[in-house]
């Protein structure tokens, strides 16, 4: 998928920007966010009781009975629920550079999936998989772009290196979600390359995991979010925070939220 064909009147989420502030998008947000809130607080184990699926059925209930398909919508959305489901109430609290249990991307790429077909009407469900391959590529590429530092250079060369990779060499930039509604959806930040500040920090925490499992960082990462209007997510070392840190550090039930309300 390339990003004119994201942009492209077509294309589900880049048309009817009324539908983004429906009732039945504000009712589906409020679904997903309730459901997010409630699995975190009962360590992933979130039952049907209360609010937080009713709005999801309904919405699509009622899809159906209109006669829209809503099959790809559900998958997408049990795609999700299966990655709250993997999130401990620990894990929740914890920081996007490390948290465990949830595929964070898959988790939003599975919101950008269920709009995407609830808006397109698609026969052909968002690639998911294809999207999680494309972060991969980005963690492969920072290697065999000869961007990693030498070995045992320290925490502040490396991020240099992989900021200058990300927003220079691959040319990710930050965009004003007020502006475009698509800065909040993964799969459009990786395609076309700009996104707002709560997906290039997914991304860049992603990647961080990435090269951690390839065995590349020998010390503990911290990812600093920014709140202004410009500010891009950047690494630092964590030995180096600071009380004063706290309010820019990106919790994985703070991410999943924020999405679950787009």
């Amino acid at each position: 998928m390339s990003c004119a064909a994201v942009c492209a009147p077509t294309s589900g989420l880049g048309r009817h920007h009324g539908f983004l502030s429906s009732p039945s998008t504000v009712c589906r947000r409020r679904g997903r966010a309730s459901y997010t809130i409630r699995a975190c607080a009962n360590s992933g184990d979130a039952d049907d009781s209360g609010g937080g699926l009713l709005p999801r059925m309904v919405l699509h209930d009622s899809l159906d009975a209109a006669g829209v398909v809503t099959d790809h919508a559900r998958a997408a959305r049990d795609g999700f629920a299966v990655q709250i489901g993997r999130l401990t109430r620990l894990n929740a609290e914890t920081s996007i550079a490390i948290s465990r249990g949830a595929d964070l991307a898959r988790a939003a790429l599975c919101i950008a999936a269920e709009d995407d077909s609830l808006v397109s009407h698609s026969s052909v469900p968002l690639p998911v998989d294809a999207f999680i391959a494309r972060l991969d590529d980005l963690s492969t590429g920072f290697l065999a772009a000869g961007f990693l530092p030498p070995s045992g250079a320290p925490p502040e060369v490396f991020f240099d290196h992989l900021d200058r990779y990300l927003y220079v060499h691959k040319g990710f930039r930050r965009t004003n979600v007020a502006s475009d509604a698509r800065a909040m959806y993964l799969h459009s930040t990786l395609t076309c390359r700009s996104g707002s500040a709560l997906m290039l920090s997914l991304i860049y925490s992603e990647m961080l995991k990435t090269l951690r499992l390839y065995g590349l960082l020998d010390f503990d990462e911290e990812i600093y979010f920014p709140h202004d209007l410009n500010g891009r997510p950047r690494g630092y070392d964590k030995r180096r925070s600071k009380f004063c840190d706290e309010p820019n550090i990106m919790t994985a039930k703070s991410l999943l939220v924020e999405v679950s309300l787009f």
